[in-house]
């Protein structure tokens, strides 16, 4: 799969060794699923009530509690998700060009996966229950309909939407930014992670009307359940078909929604803190997204470069920074895309975790005013199962600042990471946006 960078030269996205090895492991993951949940799920349940006094197991394979019975069902669950994981793996070597059962041995995808891409594919199928069921719409309620609204409020003067540009760093599944398309305005989701990339191409662009698959969020969770039958809950994905409600919003925008809706793979500090991307976008909407940041100070400058003057910034989430156990022993090694200098993106080193208050006094000292703050107490969950015994739920922390200051910051550094390059449109794969970011995307053939 070829896809042109901005200077018009070929890209191939397979010419580096670490980004190879990155897509590889996304991709023999989902290949992975079902083996592996058998294994880890069912398989070591079997041997560990096995393992058990012949008397008590005997009692528990029995009715009332027929544990045997029980775990048959779960590795029917099991099956069920690891279809959509087969899917999606197909769309994915579909779209990189790779053949199921390579010859090519330089080009072999198979067993690369790590315990780590098990752990993401494992959370991307359920996340597909969050983003994309009818049973996760309090979920999404709870976070997507604030920032909406903020959205709905902001350019309420604004006759034609598709003339606001809306730019949704960690985008995963696409939930949001289609429902952003969907209002009419111009939308650009960004995304690093694989999974998360193939799996929302898969729903947006793939799936075909009326098409719908059996998901079991929960099968794998055998703790603080109530009954089985919520253990073993089944919903159906997709709750819409993205492409035909997108025609029907073009109808009442006027504006066709595939021209409007686009998704970037790339490393959100690296990409959008260039020049070519300085004041661009009318909002920036992050969604359980600041605390992703290694080095929040970056996140900060690449919004500020990226907004236009007097352009809005939306925010909701928790902090949960991610970072927080990282040490000074676990940087990175030096990348090579930056010529011996320093690693950019979320590779770079160094971490620190803000508390909300200081988040707020960090994002006004650096070129941004806070126009509305509140902590909200209704609880929001992620990915919560609703029948659950333990509830996690976050107190979320929703802003809107406003751009007021044409501040010069740190440009940090321009080099290319392995992520750039690919990027995911709905309806159509496309390139890298041009220097200009305005002008039309390539389509690739």
């Amino acid at each position: 799969m070829e896809i042109e960078e901005d200077s018009g030269t070929s890209f191939d996205p397979f010419s580096d060794v670490e980004e190879k090895r990155v897509l590889f492991a996304a991709l023999d993951s989902f290949r992975q699923y079902r083996k592996a949940a058998h294994y880890n799920v069912t398989h070591r349940r079997r041997q560990n009530l096995y393992a058990l006094p012949s008397s008590q197991w005997q009692i528990l394979a029995a009715p009332p509690f027929e544990i045997l019975s029980k775990l048959d069902r779960v590795d029917d669950a099991i099956d069920a998700n690891a279809d959509i994981a087969s899917r999606i793996l197909t769309v994915g070597l579909h779209a990189f060009g790779l053949h199921p059962d390579p010859v090519d041995m330089t080009m072999d995808w198979r067993d690369k996966a790590k315990p780590s891409d098990m752990d993401k594919v494992r959370t991307t199928i359920r996340q597909l229950y969050r983003d994309w069921s009818t049973e996760g719409a309090p979920e999404r309620r709870k976070c997507y309909d604030p920032v909406l609204n903020d959205l709905s409020e902001t350019f309420m003067a604004t006759g034609d939407k598709s003339l606001i540009k809306v730019l949704v760093p960690g985008a995963g599944l696409g939930r949001l930014v289609y429902e952003i398309c969907k209002m009419g305005y111009t939308v650009e989701g960004n995304e690093l992670s694989y999974h998360q990339l193939i799996t929302s191409h898969w729903v947006l662009n793939v799936i075909q009307p009326k098409e719908m698959f059996k998901l079991y969020p929960f099968a794998l969770t055998f703790s603080n359940n109530i009954s089985i039958e919520h253990q073993l809950k089944a919903v159906e994905i997709p709750d819409v078909h993205p492409g035909t409600e997108l025609e029907r919003s073009s109808l009442v925008s006027g504006s066709p929604a595939l021209e409007r809706m686009s998704m970037t793979a790339a490393d959100f500090k690296v990409l959008y803190g260039k020049e070519g991307y300085r004041n661009t976008y009318d909002a920036v909407v992050t969604l359980f997204f600041v605390d992703t940041a290694p080095n929040v100070f970056r996140y900060i400058e690449v919004i500020h470069n990226c907004l236009k003057n007097g352009g809005t910034w939306i925010n909701l989430g928790p902090l949960l920074w991610h970072f927080e156990e990282r040490g000074p022993s676990d940087q990175p090694p030096q990348s090579k895309f930056e010529g011996g200098k320093s690693p950019s993106g979320i590779g770079e080193p160094g971490s620190v975790e803000l508390t909300d208050e200081e988040l707020l006094l960090l994002v006004e000292r650096m070129g941004f005013h806070i126009e509305r703050h509140e902590i909200r107490i209704d609880g929001a969950g992620y990915i919560q199962n609703p029948e659950s015994m333990f509830q996690n739920l976050y107190r979320v922390s929703h802003w809107i600042a406003r751009k007021v200051i044409a501040a010069s910051f740190s440009k940090g550094s321009q080099a290319i990471g392995w992520q750039e390059g690919r990027s995911f449109e709905a309806g159509v794969q496309k390139s890298l946006p041009p220097k200009n970011p305005s002008d039309d995307l390539t389509t690739l053939e």
